[in-house]
């Protein structure tokens, strides 16, 4: 028997996802559906192939590791890796026919003497451009020198042009605005080259819902080819909050979310008032009490920050994380939860009788993100998909 800890993905869940994300933004964009980091913890190639079947033209990753994970498994969609690629994985990426972002004049010499190698022409390429985020991408002061490396590298060709705004949660965002006029001034710049790519993109999850400019360009940009738009955590069932100076609401995609994650009860004791609970004695009990422990812990993703804050979900009921989270098991308070058992099941995200815990529910108690919750919940945590 396996250990009684597990994740339960809902690949029906993905794919109406994705479908409502196609819907809203056509016929204006495609969606490129974000697979990164092991698809936010969902599994990389079981999302990616679910997807695929769902109509997907266009799958992004963050390095070329992950990209060659996915043609390895039979992946025939357009990948985009979006981080771009280490020094000497040129070959990689053109014998797998990865899509990669380029910023600089040695990801282009590099790509064009791996295309000459492989007998590749005009090998599909993304320019980056940093319209405000400082993080990666060439700046638009550095564009007229790339672009002389774009002429020379004679096995390439500029197929898009994208950037990545920082801000698209904040409605009203200033910066959200200077960065599409950034953007622009790019494509206006490129233009003067004589240079059109024949695809766009810049619009995340926030970016497609909040700040439609992102995906649907003005018209001194001219016809294009193809605009994608990135959805990442909105594929998975989550949204960032909006947020907006003005307090204006936001309509959000009715997306579900995909993952949800259980454990069991392994032990049950009862203890009386005074008890400390777990490393440190962390938590010592006021009254009697019926503490349950739960075959989960940091080691499995559950971040140490729930300790004596978080809660589960216990036959519909919600109860308390008591005492340190451990690496492998956590302890709950279940004195009020008549019936209780070993070997019951517990929700840590998920819906029990109608009740329901989410992933942001535990960002906002570990001061984090959605993202990161589900990224966490580690490898040994097995994946069951339906």
């Amino acid at each position: 028997m396996s250990r009684p800890t597990w994740a339960e993905v809902s690949l029906s869940a993905l794919r109406h996802n994705f479908g409502l994300i196609r819907d809203f933004v056509a016929p204006h964009a495609t969606v490129c559906a974000v697979v990164k980091c092991d698809a936010y913890g969902h599994g990389a190639v079981p999302c990616a192939q679910s997807l695929e079947e769902a109509g997907a033209k266009w799958l992004g990753v963050t390095s070329t590791e992950e990209g060659v994970e996915l043609r390895r498994a039979g992946m025939r969609a357009r990948i985009l890796l979006m981080s771009g690629m280490w020094q000497g994985e040129g070959e990689a990426v053109v014998e797998h026919n990865l899509t990669p972002a380029v910023w600089s004049a040695e990801h282009l010499a590099e790509l064009n003497r791996a295309a000459e190698k492989l007998g590749k022409k005009a090998f599909p390429v993304h320019l980056e451009v940093d319209t405000g985020m400082a993080r990666q991408g060439v700046p638009l002061s550095g564009l007229p020198k790339l672009l002389e490396a774009t002429r020379r590298a004679k096995s390439l060709c500029l197929e898009g042009m994208h950037s990545h705004l920082a801000s698209a949660e904040v409605v009203d965002a200033a910066d959200v605005q200077e960065q599409l006029a950034a953007y622009e001034r790019a494509l206006a710049q490129l233009a003067a080259d004589g240079v059109r790519p024949a695809c766009l993109h810049i619009a995340n999850s926030a970016g497609l819902v909040a700040h439609m400019r992102s995906w649907r360009f003005s018209s001194q940009i001219g016809n294009v080819p193809e605009v994608l738009v990135r959805p990442g955590i909105c594929l998975y069932g989550y949204f960032l909050p909006f947020v907006s100076g003005s307090g204006d609401p936001v309509r959000e995609l009715p997306v579900t979310p995909v993952l949800s994650w259980k454990t069991r009860i392994i032990d049950l004791r009862k203890v009386a008032a005074g008890q400390g609970i777990g490393y440190s004695r962390a938590y010592v009990t006021k009254a009697p009490a019926t503490i349950a422990t739960l075959a989960v812990g940091y080691g499995d993703g559950l971040s140490r920050r729930l300790s004596s804050r978080g809660r589960v979900l216990l036959r519909g009921e919600f109860a308390p994380i008591v005492g340190n989270v451990s690496m492998d098991v956590t302890t709950i308070d279940v004195s009020t939860i008549a019936g209780a058992e070993v070997g019951d099941e517990v929700v840590l995200i998920g819906e029990q009788a109608g009740r329901r815990l989410t992933a942001c529910d535990m960002a906002r108690l570990t001061g984090s993100i959605p993202y990161e919750v589900l990224c966490n919940v580690s490898k040994r945590v097995p994946r069951q998909y339906s």
